[in-house]
């Protein structure tokens, strides 16, 4: 067993962690929209208005914040006109992002729009910058959003909807660098200005515009970006015209050969993908220090507005529909990114994991069959993923506190068969407070052995304590429908008792390729 010793200084406060790094990601692909979200109101599964209940009501239990759609690649080639107005006059449009299927257009902006309430979500909508116009986009920025009279106002009341929407996201195209135009940094960095110059505040609506970033490290385009918008001592071209700029971030084994399969792994993919991982500290720093030379006050936000595990496509399933498993694994890949996330909240101001069911690494899978109207009396499977983010909620909104690891347990990893060796930190922490509370997270990566775990409290009297520990007796492991609760949350023990100069010591066991949270009451 590993031993470790950390202090977390309760009365000392660092930036609130904003609920929005919390986000999630909807795009039309595979069975996320169709199939996951929608299932049409003359579906037998119960829905409201189209959008399934089922996996509504097991997303509100996340506190979702914010919701990102409709893409992804799918964006740049999307046009929202299509979307809106009688459902049997809405022409039909060929996904060439994803599969090269036809889609009928049946969930479109007021479907969003309705899905949005449901959860209790901010909507974060992605224009269409490579096949679009400024005008295009423009417009729905004031279908949307215009009280009073206009053009767009009168075609959305004609629609069914009188009162304006409040959209406060609004990203501006998405990898341009890639599927959304392969420009270039300089050229999308002029393109993005000027189509942030024409989405207008309509009456109350804030818009926060953001900028389609880099890919992981790719500072060029971040300084690029920069440049265009921050420009210091400048007087000819507008400040701040994006509030924030988003760069793109996915984990994966990194072995040179594949993605590798979700659940069939090796020690060695293992943590090379927490490797992968935790190396995004490394790039929200990098990414940082570029905005910082430009933006000293921090006025402009970093969004890691997608992120999480990309795996080889679970067998007999379409490659293009990005239908992937959900193990332990995933699970603390996503714990690691929330401390990581936790510890730069002062520049990062959204995240959103992708995505939100059925692709990629989903909150939740479904298990009916998919396409609109079909599927009996639909299903669902929470993921050890989902999980994570529900045990995790409690930081939305919170104060982050310091975390001082003073006494590290030795560092895990492999050296073996072709690939290189690496080693990495088995502990992670992260904690905060807000409401006369905190919670604080754990996370061992270690494969092999537990971590023995004091915590010294200090600053403020703990009076209670409950925890809760998710893991398995492989990482392995995952949730099917036979199998729902493979990995779920169980109560964890943890002990308090008074430690030295008035402060008090929490001690607990982690096991092998865990996530804990304990959550403290003060005084």
């Amino acid at each position: 067993m590993r031993s470790a010793r950390a202090v977390i200084d309760l009365d000392v406060v660092g930036p609130t962690i904003s609920k929005h790094l919390y986000g999630h990601f909807a795009e039309h692909l595979g069975r996320c929209i169709y199939g996951g979200f929608w299932v049409g109101e003359d579906s037998p599964i119960p829905n409201e208005g189209g959008l399934r209940l089922d996996v509504v009501e097991a997303l509100r239990r996340l506190n979702v914040p914010n919701l990102r759609w409709p893409g992804g690649c799918f964006a740049d080639s999307y046009h929202w006109r299509d979307g809106v107005g009688p459902k049997q006059d809405r022409p039909a449009m060929v996904n060439t992002s994803w599969g090269d299927v036809e889609e009928n257009n049946h969930f479109g902006t007021h479907e969003f729009m309705a899905l949005c309430e449901l959860l209790g979500a901010d909507p974060y909508i992605n224009g269409n910058v490579g096949s679009g116009t400024v005008r295009e986009m423009s417009e729905w920025v004031e279908y949307l959003t215009r009280d009073g009279d206009s053009p767009m106002v009168r075609l959305r009341k004609a629609n069914g909807r009188e009162e304006p929407w409040k959209v406060p996201f609004w990203g501006i195209g998405n990898e341009a660098w890639g599927c959304g135009g392969n420009m270039r940094a300089e050229a999308y960095a002029d393109l993005a200005t000027r189509y942030a110059t024409f989405l207008h505040d309509h009456g109350g609506n804030e818009l926060h515009r953001i900028a389609a970033g880099a890919t992981d490290d790719d500072l060029a385009w971040t300084e690029a970006l920069m440049k265009a918008v921050s420009c210091l001592g400048c007087t000819r071209r507008p400040r701040n015209v994006f509030q924030a700029i988003s760069f793109h971030y996915y984990s994966f084994a990194g072995d040179g050969i594949s993605h590798g399969s979700a659940t069939d792994f090796t020690a060695a993919q293992y943590y090379r993908t927490i490797a992968k991982a935790a190396d995004i500290d490394r790039v929200i720093a990098a990414h940082s220090a570029v905005m910082d030379a430009y933006d000293p006050a921090r006025t402009i936000g970093l969004i890691c507005d997608e992120w999480g595990t990309w795996w080889t496509v679970e067998p007999g399933t379409n490659p293009a529909f990005l239908h992937q498993q959900n193990t332990m694994r995933d699970a603390l890949v996503a714990s690691l990114h929330f401390d990581i996330f936790h510890k730069h909240a002062a520049r990062l101001r959204m995240a959103n994991i992708a995505q939100t069911v059925n692709v990629l690494q989903s909150m939740i899978l479904t298990t009916d069959d998919e396409g609109e109207g079909g599927g009996g009396g639909g299903g669902i499977v929470l993921t050890p993923t989902y999980h994570v983010f529900e045990m995790n909620k409690g930081h939305q909104d919170a104060v982050s506190l310091p975390v001082h690891v003073v006494e590290e347990p030795d560092r895990v990893g492999y050296d073996g068969d072709h690939l290189a060796p690496l080693s990495i930190a088995p502990l992670s922490i992260s904690a905060s407070t807000k409401e006369g509370t905190a919670l604080v997270s754990l996370s061992n990566f270690a494969l092999d052995a537990a971590t023995s775990l004091r915590l010294d409290l200090r600053g403020r009297a703990v009076t209670a304590t409950r925890a809760r520990i998710l893991t398995a007796d492989a990482p392995q492991r995952h949730n099917t429908a036979a199998a729902p609760d493979e990995v779920v949350p169980t109560d964890f023990a943890v002990e308090l008792r008074p430690g030295a100069l008035g402060s008090v010591e929490l001690t607990a066991v982690l096991p092998p390729h865990s996530f804990a949270t304990v959550e403290l009451d003060l005084a």
